[in-house]
C-alpha cells in the first residue's frame, strides 16, 4: 500500500475553481466577477504602461544579472515601500525604528510576520474580521498560531462597519492578541472605518495591549490617493504603536504573478532592529531562502524615480477611476430596473469589491452562473473590475432576475 493512501483530497480553493470553470465555459457573454484582479474595459488583464517602460529599461541594462538577492530582499525596494506606507516625513523611519523586508507578495509578508510573532514572541491568539480575506486564517494557523477568533465587522442592516460590535470584541480579546486589520478597501466588504472610528479602535487596542497587524493590499488602488489609503496605518504609528504591515504590489502595480511585497515593521526602540532582522532572516532562509528580483527591481525603480513615480500615480488613478465609474453604472442600471432592495452600498463601498450580505443565498449565485454564465463567489462578493461598459447591462439584468426569483433572503 502506498504511504499516500490515507491522504484525503482537500476542497478546491473557490476563487481559483471559479476561474477554471469560467475559462472552460464557451458561452460568448460569460462574465467572471470572482477573480481578485483588475481588468480593462475590454475585460482584459492590464500590464501597466509604466511597468512595460521599466521592463524595457531593465532589459537594456546589461549590468543587471540573475544573482541571488540577499535573504531579506532588495533594500531599494523594501525601503521605498516602507516610505510609501509611512510617509516621507515619518519619524519612525528617520529615527531608524522602521524597516522593510521584501516578501513573496502580501501573502508572504503575512506568513513571515505571523511566524515571527508565533515563534519569537510566543503569540498564539489572533483575531480577524467577520468576514475577511479567505486566506488569513490558513496563513496564521500554518505559521504557528493556536487560536483563531473573529471580531464583528460587517453590519448587514447598514451595509457598513459594525463599530459597536468591533469595539466590544476587541475589549474582550486577551492581552497580547494579534489583530489583523485591513488598511483600506476591506476585502470582501469594501467598507472601511472612518478616521474617527479608527481612533476609537486604536484607543481600545492601546488600552488592551493588542498588537496591530495591518494588511495593505490596495494602497493607491482603492482611492487613487496613496496618502489617503495609508491614513489608518500612519495614525497607529503616530500614536506610538509597534506594528507589522503586509504590503502587496499585486494590485497597485499589476504585478500579480511577480509576487512582490513588503513586510513593514515599526518598533519603539531602534536598538532592537538588528536582532529582529536576524531572526526574520532565519525564518526566510528556512522558508524560501530569498525572494525574486524582477518585481522588486520594477517597484524600486518606480518608487525611487520622481518622474516614473508620477507616471505610476497616473496608472493607479486610471484603475481606481474605472472602478468608481463601474460602481456608479451598476447602481444606475439596478435603479433603472427597480431591482428590489437598497443598492446604494455599491457606490458607498471602496476598492475592488462590492459586497451585499454574508447571507446571500446560494440560489442566487447558482442561478446567475447556470442561467447567465456569470461567475461570482458564494458569499455574493463581486469584483467590480469584471464589469465593463459592454456587460454592465447584462450583469444588472441577471442580478435583477436572480433577486426577483429568490426574494426571501435577498436583502
Amino acid at each position: 500500500m502506498s504511504i499516500f493512501a490515507e491522504v484525503q483530497e482537500a476542497p478546491p480553493i473557490e476563487v481559483f475553481q471559479l476561474t477554471r470553470e469560467c475559462a472552460a465555459d464557451e458561452f460568448p457573454n460569460k462574465v467572471n466577477l470572482g477573480v481578485g484582479a483588475y481588468r480593462t474595459d475590454e475585460g482584459k488583464p492590464w500590464v501597466l504602461p509604466i511597468v512595460r517602460k521599466v521592463e524595457g529599461l531593465m532589459a537594456a541594462d546589461e549590468t543587471l544579472n540573475k544573482e541571488y538577492l540577499p535573504v531579506l530582499g532588495l533594500d531599494a525596494a523594501s525601503s521605498a515601500a516602507t516610505k510609501m506606507l509611512l510617509g516621507s516625513s515619518s519619524k519612525a523611519i528617520s529615527e531608524g525604528r522602521a524597516f522593510g523586508v521584501q516578501s513573496i507578495s502580501g501573502t508572504g509578508a503575512l506568513r513571515v510576520g505571523a511566524e515571527f510573532l508565533a515563534k519569537q514572541l510566543n503569540r498564539t491568539v489572533f483575531y480577524m474580521s467577520t468576514p475577511t480575506w479567505g486566506n488569513h486564517k490558513l496563513i496564521f494557523l500554518n505559521a504557528g498560531f493556536k487560536e483563531c477568533h473573529q471580531y464583528r465587522y460587517w453590519d448587514p442592516k447598514t451595509r457598513g462597519v459594525n463599530i459597536t460590535g468591533f469595539l466590544e470584541d476587541l475589549r474582550a480579546a486577551p492581552e497580547g492578541s494579534v489583530i489583523i486589520l485591513h488598511a483600506c478597501a476591506h476585502n470582501p466588504t469594501g467598507c472601511d472605518p472612518t478616521m474617527d472610528q479608527w481612533k476609537e479602535i486604536a484607543a481600545v487596542m492601546k488600552e488592551k495591549k493588542l498588537f496591530p497587524f495591518f494588511d495593505s493590499a490596495y494602497q493607491g488602488f482603492a482611492s487613487g490617493d496613496l496618502d489617503q489609503d495609508a491614513q489608518a496605518v500612519r495614525f497607529f504609528v503616530e500614536q506610538g504603536f509597534e506594528v507589522f504591515c503586509a504590503q502587496s504590489f499585486a494590485k497597485n502595480f499589476g504585478l500579480y504573478n511577480e509576487r512582490i511585497g513588503n513586510l513593514a515593521i515599526v518598533m519603539s526602540d531602534s536598538s532592537l532592529a538588528a536582532a529582529v532582522k536576524s531572526q526574520i532572516t532565519l525564518i526566510v532562509r528556512g522558508m524560501y531562502s530569498n525572494p525574486p528580483n524582477h518585481g522588486a527591481r520594477i517597484v524600486a525603480k518606480v518608487l525611487n524615480d520622481p518622474e516614473l513615480f508620477k507616471e505610476w500615480q497616473e496608472c493607479i488613478r486610471t484603475m481606481s477611476s474605472r472602478i468608481k465609474e463601474m460602481r456608479a453604472s451598476l447602481l444606475a442600471k439596478l435603479t433603472q430596473l427597480g431591482t428590489p432592495g437598497d443598492w446604494n452600498h455599491i457606490t458607498q463601498q471602496i476598492g475592488m469589491f462590492s459586497f451585499k450580505n454574508v447571507s446571500v443565498p446560494w440560489d442566487q449565485v447558482a442561478y446567475m452562473k447556470s442561467n447567465y454564465h456569470i461567475y461570482l463567489m458564494s458569499s455574493g462578493r463581486i469584483n467590480i473590475c469584471g464589469l465593463t461598459t459592454k456587460n454592465v447591462d447584462y450583469v444588472a439584468q441577471a442580478i435583477d432576475d436572480a433577486v426577483r426569483k429568490f426574494p426571501a433572503t435577498s436583502s
